[in-house]
């Protein structure tokens, strides 16, 4: 079963940036994909980027295109969420997870025990 640690939320104003990180552990995280979801208060938990187990292959929602850079480092057991020009929609309590099938990037599947994330909140 893997860990997810994730930090770096915080407050900033709309226009900033912030940069997530999600220390995970566990089980092998170079083999699995990893993601990014958000939570908005009264809201169901919402994808929101996606990389494969090399980092080659990224995906986003549309909401985030273009504002957000999903990464990681395999050797850190870490991914990452950059995250500039930030509106007042992006805040929610973000979360990290691996997908549930390792080698496969395919309609991501969070199959890891949700964490207890990282709340970010963006000012008008």
């Amino acid at each position: 079963q893997v860990q997810l640690v994730e930090s770096g939320g915080g407050l900033v104003q709309a226009g900033g940036s912030l940069r997530l990180s999600c220390a995970a552990s566990g089980r092998t995280f170079s083999s699995y994909p990893m993601g990014w979801f958000r939570q908005a208060p009264g809201k169901e938990r919402e994808f929101v980027a996606a990389i494969s187990w090399s980092g080659a292959t990224l995906t986003y929602t549309d909401s985030v295109k273009g504002r957000f850079t999903i990464s990681r480092d395999n050797a850190k057991n870490t991914v990452y969420l950059e995250m500039n020009s930030l509106k007042p929609e992006d805040t929610a309590v973000y979360y990290c997870n691996a997908d549930e099938r390792p080698y496969t990037f395919l309609d991501f599947k969070p199959g890891g025990s949700w964490g207890q994330g990282t709340q970010v909140t963006v000012s008008s």
